[in-house]
């Protein structure tokens, strides 16, 4: 065979290098979609949902999750191939433990924009707590919920979960100790069973900043922001070396599950953030800092799960100014309203 000249080379190339192509784009999804953006829609000043459907694709970002049905934003959603957690708001759980308003739940907000719209998870509920009236209304919205889900045969699809909190779990230090609390375990027991039957993952809000501002004065900031320079806490158990809070704060959840009986449960973080300003230890500086290296983290698991990806959803894609009560909670965003970035990070 004779050399091939600039022509017959590029034509040999051209499909090798759209191969190369495909490898590396399916490589770089990959890494960027352990990692989600929260869209919180509490404010006057924010952009159009198709300005944000765009800011999510323009960065690389392949999941979100929303509170609650918004129209507007499934339709932006069409087509877009990002992954979605669409919730369902606590003062909603009531009409749902009737299933044929379950049904029509899942008809308009999900079937109606499937397959056009790829939703992941449904969120029944965000952080019930024991005493919280809706606590009796959960676990039967999701199994009506799930009920029409699998009528509509999206059951192997779409999961259907509930996000907590991480103070549903006590005995936190060392993570091995971590249990539910006993106000928590009669509410939490048959939600976590549900989700083991089901092969769903359980949503849990892990704040780092929370845990570390509540009490600074045996959690340093370097912990909490992933800059401790070794172990920081050691785990009897097993000898497990923690070099950051988020680890613990997540690992002690699965404690808590193995505990319970799921030992195999795996756990979707469905929020995590830093506030760029109006409280102690929030700033620029130190969000950007936890983002970032939150980002970084996450694709390589916990002490007690290693080398097991964490999906997590950073919270939240915008400041929000008509968040309550002021101060932090109007400040957890990666975006100003004006879709310029707070900080110089990659979400893949």
């Amino acid at each position: 065979m004779g050399f091939l000249d600039a022509k017959d080379c590029k034509a040999f190339m051209a499909p090798i290098l759209l191969l190369l192509g495909f490898f590396l784009s399916g490589l770089e999804l990959t890494g960027a979609q352990s990692v989600g953006v929260c869209y919180g829609r509490n404010g006057d000043n924010l952009p159009s949902e198709a300005d944000v459907i765009n800011l999510y694709k323009s960065n690389g970002i392949g999941r979100m999750r929303i509170y609650e049905p918004n129209q507007p934003t499934l339709n932006a959603l069409r087509g877009s191939n990002i992954e979605l957690i669409i919730g369902i708001l606590n003062n909603n759980l009531q009409a749902l433990t009737d299933a044929a308003a379950a049904t029509d739940w899942v008809q308009n907000n999900v079937r109606n924009f499937w397959p056009d719209v790829k939703f992941r998870y449904i969120a029944v509920g965000n952080e019930v707590h024991p005493n919280d009236a809706e606590v009796g209304f959960v676990l039967p919205a999701m199994q009506n919920i799930r009920n029409a889900i699998a009528a509509a045969n999206l059951q192997d699809q779409i999961k259907v979960s509930t996000s907590i909190d991480t103070t549903l779990v006590e005995n936190a230090y060392p993570p091995s100790q971590g249990s539910f609390t006993g106000a928590a375990s009669s509410f939490i027991k048959p939600i976590i069973d549900f989700l083991v039957s089901n092969g769903a993952p359980l949503l849990v809000n892990v704040y780092p900043y929370f845990a570390y501002t509540l009490n600074p004065q045996d959690i340093s900031l370097q912990y909490a922001l992933f800059t401790s320079s070794g172990v920081v806490v050691t785990d009897p158990e097993g000898n497990r070396g923690y070099q950051n809070l988020f680890d613990a704060l997540l690992d002690a959840q699965y404690s808590a599950l193995e505990k319970a009986g799921a030992p195999n449960l795996q756990i979707v973080v469905s929020e995590s953030g830093w506030p760029s300003e109006g409280g102690d230890a929030a700033s620029v500086e130190n969000a950007g800092t936890f983002y970032k290296n939150l980002i970084n983290h996450v694709k390589n698991g916990t002490p007690k799960r290693p080398g097991q990806a964490i999906e997590t959803y950073l919270f939240a894609m915008f400041d929000e100014n008509q968040k309550n009560p002021p101060g932090i909670e109007r400040h957890f965003g990666l975006f100003s309203p004006s879709q310029q970035p707070k900080y110089q990070i990659s979400f893949g």
